[in-house]
């Protein structure tokens, strides 16, 4: 059924209301609630947010996790930092294509608090002061003129959840409606699945073969595309095959009409993700 999105700084009381939220709608409904967090995934030290490559690869496993447990039934609860406009974009579109609605509650403190009840945590659950100076400096506050990021509950340290209000906005608002964008494409009038697989591989076979004469800074052709891989270095099978599973599940989600444009879709989503 619906998704909540927890937002804020680190240690702003994200996970504490989490729980509030959760024991309201487990005594209030008689819906299962879900939380996912980043111990849900199985990451319990904060320091996957010193590794750009880790943090991404977290956000990866948390919007998956998402993704399973979203149903027309339960409710879900995302606990992270979800302080990337572009990620909460892509919830967003998560939640479109499975016409649930949604809405984001933003714990709103100042960074002086937060390193203070950082500070206060068991060590080993600390965040290291550059990790925390760093996410506060680069978190993107939730705007509720972006249709992504509303409703919104801005909620200061010490207010009381609207919790019948958060109840009204999941369960009494209409679903956003499909775009194009969102929608399942009619694979059965197409090859759109063969083609996707194929054309995929393709490019990574090209990008393995040409790897063995190439070195880092080489545009490497591929075919089916105008556009070419940047080699920024070298990647090997395991990772080439992560990306292309990652990419095929995305584009399953947000199909394209033009079957010929897979080929550069791949290889903008590979420049991207082996910056």
């Amino acid at each position: 059924m619906p998704l909540i999105v927890m937002c804020g700084f680190p240690c702003s009381g994200k996970s504490r209301r989490a729980e509030e939220l959760k024991e309201y709608f487990l005594k209030s409904t008689e819906r299962k609630v879900f939380v996912v967090g980043d111990e849900t995934v199985g990451i319990i030290n904060n320091s996957v947010y010193a590794d750009s490559q880790k943090e991404k690869n977290l956000r990866g496993s948390l919007r998956a996790e998402v993704e399973r447990k979203v149903s027309k039934d339960d409710i879900v609860i995302l606990d992270s930092l979800n302080y990337i406009k572009g990620y909460r974009y892509e919830l967003f579109c998560l939640i479109k294509h499975t016409q649930t609605p949604h809405c984001l509650v933003y714990c709103v403190t100042s960074a002086e608090d937060s390193s203070s009840w950082n500070a206060s945590r068991e060590p080993d659950k600390q965040y290291t002061q550059e990790i925390f100076d760093g996410l506060v400096m680069r978190f993107e506050a939730p705007d509720s003129r972006n249709r992504w990021d509303s409703p919104l509950f801005a909620i200061q340290k010490d207010d009381a959840l609207p919790l019948e209000a958060i109840a009204d906005a999941i369960f009494h608002r209409k679903a956003p409606p499909p775009n194009q964008s969102t929608q399942s494409q009619p694979l059965s009038s197409t090859n759109f699945l063969y083609e996707l697989d194929k054309v995929t591989q393709d490019v990574l076979t090209a990008v393995l073969n040409s790897q063995k004469t190439s070195v880092p800074g080489d545009l490497i052709v591929v075919p089916g595309a105008t556009e070419k891989v940047e080699l920024t270095r070298n990647i090997n099978m395991s990772e080439l095959r992560k990306l292309r599973r990652q990419f095929i599940s995305y584009t399953k989600m947000h199909p394209t009409e033009n079957i010929g444009q897979i080929a550069n879709m791949f290889v903008q989503y590979l420049n991207k993700s082996m910056h």
